[in-house]
């Protein structure tokens, strides 16, 4: 297993946990401490989960930028591949005739009938 199909899985992972992380959060402020206490009830450190959530969000979307920076840094780029054979000298000796003929053959137009 190459070490950018380990950083792509990883990748996944950690997309796959920031959508969780984003989707309980609501939007007005609510999110999951309203769901456990209450606005007013502050109950067993719920008052911390919107600063937990948001948080994690962050340090979740920062991890994903790093796995991708280093994913991206792991990718092998095979130079010699990317030259086309046209260009090499060898085959352009090959292509180009020795002589250029004068006059080139004539080729037959078909009319089309009205």
């Amino acid at each position: 297993m190459s070490t950018f199909s380990i950083f792509l899985a990883l990748i996944i992972v950690v997309s796959f946990l920031l959508i969780l992380v984003v989707m309980v959060q609501n939007p007005k402020g609510g999110g999951l401490s309203s769901a456990f206490g209450g606005g007013g009830q502050q109950l067993g450190g719920v008052q911390k989960t919107t600063d937990f959530l948001d948080r994690s969000t962050w340090v979740l979307a920062s991890l994903l930028l790093v796995l991708i920076l280093l994913a991206n840094s792991t990718v092998t780029r095979n130079n010699e591949l990317s030259e086309s054979s046209l260009i090499n000298e060898e085959a352009t000796e090959a292509v180009i005739p020795e002589e250029i003929p004068e006059t080139l053959p004539e080729i037959p137009v078909q009319k089309e009938e009205e």
